[in-house]
Parts: C-alpha cells; structure tokens; sequence
C-alpha cells in the first residue's frame, strides 16, 4: 500500500485533490480524518498540517507527500524533491508604514530587515539580513 502525505487544509489542498482526481484516485477529502483508504487503488491519504509532511516522509511514515516547496526546503528534512507539480506559487509581500513613501528597496540608507515566515529558506537563498523581533 502506497501512502502519500497531503495538507489538510490551505492553498495545497485544493490542488492536491484536483490531481488525485485527475489521476482516476478516488478519496474522501474529509478534513476530519487523518488517513482514508483510495476506494479503486492500494493507496492511502495521510491529511497533516504543512509543516508535519516533510518530515513524514524522512521518517518513512509515508512514502511520498505533496508539500511546497518553502516548507520542504525550511524543514530541510532527509527527502528529496521527485517532481515539481507546478502549481500553487508563493508570492513576496512587502509591508511599509503607513504614509511612508515606498521607492525601492536601493533607495533606502539602511539595509531591509526581513521577517520571513521561513528564516531558514530566507537565509539560504539571500544576502539580506533577517529579524526575529
């Protein structure tokens, strides 16, 4: 029996189920229930928050999972990245105060300070420096 580790609920969801469907895999989206069996093929669903399919996978509680990117890459996890699904794309969202005037990060004296939902990805992936606070 093949398990593939799926978020619960949020953006990957939707997406993940659509292509479970596509592909002929019949499961009950319940979102109150951990595991469901695939009616028509050996294969279960295990329904877990983001953050918990990485490490799912490492530790051989599933075979496969469906997660995005950012998160696989924060857990940094002993999984490796199969195949790109293509969909569910992450977006940059700047916030500045408000009735200050936004030119460009080049136009500021001061270096930004990111306070990334994903520190770790954010400090791989570039020079900028990072805040916690």
């Amino acid at each position: 029996m093949l398990r593939i580790a799926v978020q619960s609920k949020g953006r990957l969801f939707e997406d993940t189920m659509a292509l479970l469907a596509e592909a002929g895999i019949k499961v009950s989206s319940s979102k109150r229930t951990l595991l469901v069996q695939s009616s028509n093929f050996p294969i279960e669903v295990l329904y877990l928050r983001d953050d918990d399919i990485p490490q799912s996978v490492a530790s051989g509680v599933a075979d496969l999972g469906i997660v995005g990117q950012n998160e696989y890459e924060e857990r940094a996890e002993d999984a490796e990245v199969v195949r790109p699904l293509g969909f569910s794309k992450c977006r940059l969202s700047l916030a500045v105060p408000k009735g200050c005037g936004y030119y460009g990060l080049r136009a500021r004296r001061l270096p930004p300070r990111i306070r990334p939902s994903y520190a770790g990805s954010c400090k791989r992936t570039t020079s900028l420096p990072t805040s916690t606070s």
